[in-house]
């Protein structure tokens, strides 16, 4: 049946598939239909304006109407639409994009792959770390570790390192030799009269542990995102990956940084790495690599790494793994623009300039009956829901109390997403100001206030 004889909710329902959707419950709500957007505000197709504060899935940093973005695809797209990069072909866009990459991440990184999201760099990363492994003569050496919590793509083997169960549930996953050490939750895991600094200490010993039990011989690489996203915002406390940095090099064991989420000044530097000081042997990044108008992602990797993937390609005459799509050269063109744009704005500095904002936003959230804890750094936080702030007791897993806060702040123009462990999250555009900051936090706010009054 033709759109005309229909409404675009009723062919969605007829005819898509929706990732991370109750799909029985969608035959009978059917979609939040979204037509446009506007600095920090996206519309819906009944008219409503919201803020956008989740910068639609962490990603959409210069807000929804660039026009340096839209103009750098048309140039681009104009001049040359598509090429591709395998056996030694290459694009201005790719090269010139890969070198800016490099001269932003933190040593040792020194070379840029192309993908075309964060799942694809995540399996590209375990790809790299195997086969230069193998290269070495250490193909025993396999094992990755993850953390329980983490968020790390879908894919086959960024599922696999998932540490959340909706994500591997009936799909036969973990797939890969996987382990998953402790989530750094302070606040949830963090024992009476436990610091920081002695928590961290714990979970290095319990990651120690796990790596003489399984055999250093065979583990090849440990993954961390600096902050972590879609498992409930944990910062992590303080000294930790100081010391897991020196427990992976006591073992030889590879640091894969995921910066999908805190990559590009989400967390106030241009990189997690960078406010949580990571040297990280491989680093993956996607998201606001182009502000998300166009598809792209990347691992960034080491002299080192890049020189044991030269060996085994020497050794087998090929490296054998890449992407139709990947370094696209309009996507490229447009993550030039964006990196463009971060630099001419500043887009660090502004960020830095919101904390007093932020942190007072977050104050006012931790005060409200319902939240337990709220935190964040940069333009990224969430507020962890509790039935007892005194116990931290959580309510039952079937009330969905988080589910209904977003809903609630929907109400109230304002997107925002529930996270595991009753958490609400915020991510807004990196171009929000001090006024959208806080009606942010007044219409969050107000959607506590109405599930608490619809609870008590």
């Amino acid at each position: 049946m033709t759109q005309a004889a229909q409404t675009l909710a009723e062919i969605d329902q007829a005819r898509s598939v929706h990732p991370y959707t109750n799909l029985s419950a969608h035959r009978d709500e059917g979609p939040f239909v979204i037509t446009r957007g506007e600095g920090i505000y996206v519309w819906d197709d009944q008219g409503n304006q919201l803020i956008e504060g989740m910068a639609g899935l962490w990603c959409t940093s210069l807000g929804f109407n660039e026009p340096r973005l839209v103009d750098a695809a048309t140039r681009q797209m104009k001049e040359l639409p598509y090429s591709h990069l395998f056996a030694h072909r290459a694009t201005e866009p790719a090269v010139v994009l890969a070198d800016m990459l490099v001269d932003l991440a933190p040593d040792p990184i020194s070379r840029a792959f192309f993908v075309n999201s964060g799942s694809e760099a995540v399996d590209s990363a375990i790809k790299m770390v195997w086969y230069y492994n193998n290269a070495h003569g250490r193909p025993a050496k396999k094992k990755i570790i993850a953390r329980k919590r983490a968020y790390h793509g879908v894919t086959i083997a960024a599922g696999s390192l998932t540490g959340l169960p909706y994500v591997q549930d009936g799909f036969d996953l973990p797939a890969i030799p996987v382990l998953h050490t402790e989530a750094p939750h302070y606040y949830r895991e963090g024992h009476n009269d436990e610091t920081e600094i002695a928590f961290a200490d714990r979970l290095v010993a319990s990651l120690e542990a796990m790596i003489e039990q399984e055999g250093a011989d065979t583990i090849a690489a440990f993954i961390a995102e600096p902050v972590m996203g879609a498992g409930g915002v944990l910062l992590p406390p303080e000294t930790y990956f100081e010391k897991v940095q020196a427990l992976l090099r006591k073992h030889d064991i590879l640091f894969i940084a995921d910066e999908v989420i805190c990559g590009f000044a989400r967390t106030g530097e241009m990189f997690g790495c960078q406010t949580y000081g990571i040297a990280p042997d491989i680093m993956t990044c996607a998201k606001q690599l182009s502000s998300a108008y166009l598809p792209i992602g990347a691992v960034l990797i080491s002299e080192q790494v890049y020189e044991g993937l030269v060996a085994g390609s020497d050794k087998l005459g090929v490296f054998g793994t890449g992407n139709t799509y990947g370094g696209h050269p309009v996507s490229a063109a447009v993550a030039i623009e964006t990196l463009k744009i971060y630099a001419e704005r500043d887009i660090t500095s502004h960020v830095k300039s919101l904390e007093p904002t932020v942190r007072h936003g977050l104050d006012r959230l931790a005060q409200h009956p319902l939240v337990g804890q709220a935190r964040g750094v940069g333009l990224i936080g969430a507020a962890e829901l509790v039935a007892d702030k005194q116990s931290r007791e959580q309510y039952p897993v079937g009330d969905k109390i988080a589910a209904k806060v977003a809903a609630h702040a929907r109400k109230h123009n304002l997107i925002l997403r529930p996270v595991p462990g009753d958490g609400i999250a915020f991510c807004p555009p990196l171009v929000i100001n001090d006024d959208e900051l806080n009606l942010m936090f007044d219409r969050l706010i107000a959607a506590l206030d109405d599930v608490h009054q619809e609870i008590t």
